[in-house]
Formats: C-alpha cells, sequence, structure tokens
C-alpha cells in the first residue's frame, strides 16, 4: 500500500507537465469527503490516505505519497439530480429561491450560473418540481458548495478579502481644524477719516461693547490752533 498524507489543492506550483504524467484517481463525493479512505489509481497501485481530519479533496487536487509520487484526483461521475428553471415559466430567480430551500435543509448543494444540483432524494425533487422547477436525474461529478469556513474549502480560492491595500487609509476624520479664524472684522469702513466730529471714542481702548482692547491707540490729528482776536482763549 502506498501511503499519502499530503495534498497539493488544484496542483498548485506544480508544472503541467508533471501533472498529465501523474497517475490518476476517480473518486466520488461521498469519499472525496472523508481524511481517510482507500482507493487504487490508474496504475493500479493501493493508495492509504491520511489526510489532516477536516481536509474535503476536490477534483483537480493532487495526492503526494510519501515516496513522492503524485497522483491526480479526479470527480468520479455519480448519479445526481440537476435543477434548471421551467422553461416556459420560470426565471433564473428561481434557482436562488430553491438553493434557498434547500438550505434551510442543510442540503449539499453545487452552485452554478444556470443550474443546481444536489444528491438523489425524491423528497426534495417533488418539493423543487412544485416550486415549478426542472428536476432531472444524470450522471456527473458532485463539487458542492464548501461552508464559508471550511476546513477544505472550495476550489475558488477566495483570496484574502481584508483588503489591506497599500493606501493605508488612515483619514483622521476628526477634523481638528487649526485655523484659528480671527478674522474680528475690525476695519474701518472705506474712505472713513478720524478728525473732530467723527463721534468716534477715540481712546486707547475699542467700547467695552466691543469685549477686548484695540492693540494700537487711534488719536485724531489735532485741529491747527490759530491764536487772534475772537479765539476765545485767554491770552
Amino acid at each position: 500500500m502506498l501511503t499519502v498524507n499530503k495534498l497539493l489543492p488544484q496542483g498548485q506550483g506544480l508544472a503541467p507537465v508533471l501533472l498529465k504524467r501523474a497517475a490518476a484517481v476517480q473518486l466520488d463525493w461521498d469519499v472525496r469527503q472523508k481524511s481517510r479512505f482507500d482507493a487504487v489509481d490508474s496504475q493500479g497501485r493501493t493508495l492509504g490516505v491520511f489526510l489532516p481530519r477536516g481536509t474535503v479533496v476536490r477534483g483537480g487536487d493532487v495526492l503526494v505519497a510519501e515516496d513522492g509520487s503524485m497522483v491526480r484526483v479526479e470527480a468520479a461521475p455519480q448519479n445526481v439530480l440537476v435543477i434548471t428553471p421551467c422553461s416556459e415559466h420560470g426565471s433564473p430567480f428561481d434557482l436562488t429561491r430553491a438553493a434557498y430551500h434547500l438550505g434551510n435543509r442543510h442540503v449539499q448543494i453545487e452552485l452554478q450560473a444556470d443550474h443546481l444540483k444536489i444528491e438523489p432524494d425524491h423528497v426534495l425533487a417533488d418539493m423543487l418540481r412544485a416550486m415549478h422547477l426542472t428536476v432531472r436525474e444524470t450522471q456527473a461529478a458532485f463539487e458542492p458548495e464548501g461552508g464559508a469556513y471550511a476546513a477544505g474549502g472550495h476550489a475558488h480560492a477566495h483570496h484574502d478579502h481584508g483588503h489591506a491595500h497599500g493606501d493605508a487609509h488612515e483619514h483622521d476624520h476628526g477634523h481638528a481644524h487649526a485655523h484659528a479664524h480671527a478674522h474680528d472684522h475690525d476695519h474701518d469702513e472705506p474712505g472713513h477719516v478720524h478728525g473732530p466730529g467723527c463721534g468716534h471714542d477715540h481712546g486707547t481702548t475699542a467700547p467695552a461693547s466691543r469685549g477686548k482692547p484695540i492693540g494700537i491707540a487711534i488719536k485724531a490729528a489735532p485741529v491747527p490752533h490759530v491764536h487772534g482776536p475772537g479765539c476765545g482763549h485767554d491770552h
């Protein structure tokens, strides 16, 4: 017996020429969802497969034996029910409804764009026909969808969607604007001339109502004083 304890998903990292030369083994779904099983490859060798528990073997995977020899896995045709929308009255959305109801019953389903596949079950077949779906039995490879956290996963290598983009996206949305916005608007009105009779208190501070001192004292220019008769001053 040839002991196998390693699996390469979809022959990852192997050159196509090596895969073409490798022996093959056909396994149905009942066997491929086990991590311990025996099988006979295309060269007549008996394989004793011992994989980590929870491993699911998919068609296209490669088993690696202890002596380094490789065996390509093929999904063996088996009895399945193929489910399609009614060609006259149905729509593709009917497949979504069917997948929902089958999923509620924890049925293993192979999801395709235009059909579903499940293992034969006459009760489920009757339920699906009552939903106006077409159900037919045939022989085909069966690759049901893996659970979101399945150890083996599906053949689809959904890469890490952690979105660790190179752009760190650390936008600090605190918006702590350092703009002091000290627009005090202490501007004089255009064309305003300070002088006698302007009615402003030209002291060193702004009126109390303005709430803060003005840094520069503004004084009116003195009016030229002319001494003479009638000036009213005691000379």
